[in-house]
C-alpha cells in the first residue's frame, strides 16, 4: 500500500547539463545565506585585532603616505598638478578594490572546498558575497578619501573638482567589480587543477599595477608605451575615478565604452567557466 502513496518533495536538485544554465533564481532564494557570507567576510577580516575596524581607515592612509614619499617625493612622478596625497589615494583605493576582488574570488573553490562538499547552495553565492563585502570596504575608503578632498578643497586646491561628478561613481565601482569578479571566477575555475596559478595571479596583479595609471597620470605617458595603457581596460576606470575626486583625468566616452565591453565579455566568460567547473571540482580539489 505504501507503494501507491505518491511522494512529494519540497526541493529537487537536478544536475545541470546546459552551459548557460546559471542559477539566477536560486541566488535570490538564497539571498539570506549570501548576506551571512558578506557579514562573515567583512567582520572576520580584522577579527581579534587590536585596532579592529580602524584598519579600514588606517590601511589606505598609510599606503598613500608610503606612495607619496616614494613615488612623489623621491621619484618625483607627475600628478597633473593634483595634491600628491589625493592623487595616490584615488589610485590606491580603486586599484586595491580590483586586486582584492580578483585574488579573493580567485580562491573560491580552494578556500570553500570543505563547505561546498557538505551542503548544497548555489556556488556562485561565495564569490558574489566576497565582492559585496569588498564593496563595503571600498565605501569606507571612499568616505576617507572624501574627507581629504573636502579638506584640500577648503584650502584652495582641487578647483576643477565638482561634486556633481559623484554621480559617475557607482557605474565606475560596478565596472571595476565586474572586472574583478570576471577575472576571479576564471582563475578560481582554473586553480581547481592548477594550484600554482594562485602564485602567478598575485605576481600578475602586482605587475599589472605598473601598466595601469595608479602611481602616475595617463597624460604623462608618451611614445609607444601609451598604446599599452590604452589597451588596458582598467586604465579608463582609474582615470575616471580620479577625475571624480580631483577634476583631472584622461579618458573619453569611447574608452569607457571599451572598458564596459571588455568587462561584459570577461564576466560572461568567467561565469560560464565557473558554472562548468562547479559540477566536478570536488573530484580535483
Amino acid at each position: 500500500m505504501d507503494q501507491d502513496i505518491e511522494e512529494h518533495w519540497d526541493l529537487i536538485i537536478l544536475p545541470k547539463n546546459r552551459l548557460l544554465d546559471l542559477p539566477l533564481r536560486e541566488l535570490w532564494r538564497y539571498r539570506d545565506l549570501m548576506l551571512l557570507f558578506v557579514k562573515r567576510d567583512f567582520t572576520a577580516q580584522y577579527k581579534q585585532t587590536i585596532l579592529g575596524p580602524l584598519w579600514h581607515f588606517i590601511n589606505p592612509i598609510f599606503t598613500t603616505i608610503t606612495y607619496t614619499i616614494i613615488f612623489g617625493n623621491i621619484a618625483q612622478l607627475s600628478t597633473d598638478g593634483t595634491p600628491r596625497l589625493i592623487f595616490y589615494m584615488c589610485g590606491i583605493t580603486l586599484w586595491n578594490f580590483y586586486s582584492n576582488t580578483t585574488t579573493s574570488t580567485g580562491s573560491t573553490f580552494t578556500q570553500n572546498a570543505a563547505i561546498f562538499g557538505k551542503v548544497y547552495f548555489p556556488r556562485l553565492i561565495a564569490p558574489l558575497a566576497t565582492v559585496i563585502s569588498l564593496m563595503i570596504d571600498l565605501s569606507v575608503h571612499i568616505v576617507t578619501l572624501t574627507g581629504f578632498v573636502i579638506y584640500f578643497k577648503s584650502q584652495g586646491y582641487l578647483e576643477n573638482m565638482q561634486w556633481i561628478n559623484l554621480i559617475y561613481l557607482p557605474p565606475i565601482v560596478l565596472l571595476t567589480a565586474g572586472f574583478g569578479l570576471g577575472t576571479g571566477t576564471i582563475i578560481s575555475a582554473l586553480t581547481t587543477k592548477y594550484r600554482d596559478l594562485t602564485v602567478f595571479t598575485s605576481l600578475g596583479i602586482n605587475l599589472l599595477m605598473f601598466a595601469t595609471p595608479v602611481i602616475y597620470p595617463f597624460s604623462s605617458i608618451r611614445g609607444p608605451y601609451r598604446v599599452y595603457l590604452e589597451w588596458n581596460p582598467i586604465s579608463p576606470l582609474i582615470e575616471c575615478y580620479r577625475f571624480i575626486f580631483t577634476g583631472t583625468g584622461t579618458f573619453s566616452a569611447a574608452s569607457l565604452a571599451y572598458s564596459t565591453g571588455m568587462m561584459c565579455l570577461l564576466l560572461f566568460a568567467g561565469l560560464l567557466l565557473f558554472n562548468r567547473v562547479e559540477k566536478t571540482f570536488m573530484d580535483t580539489v
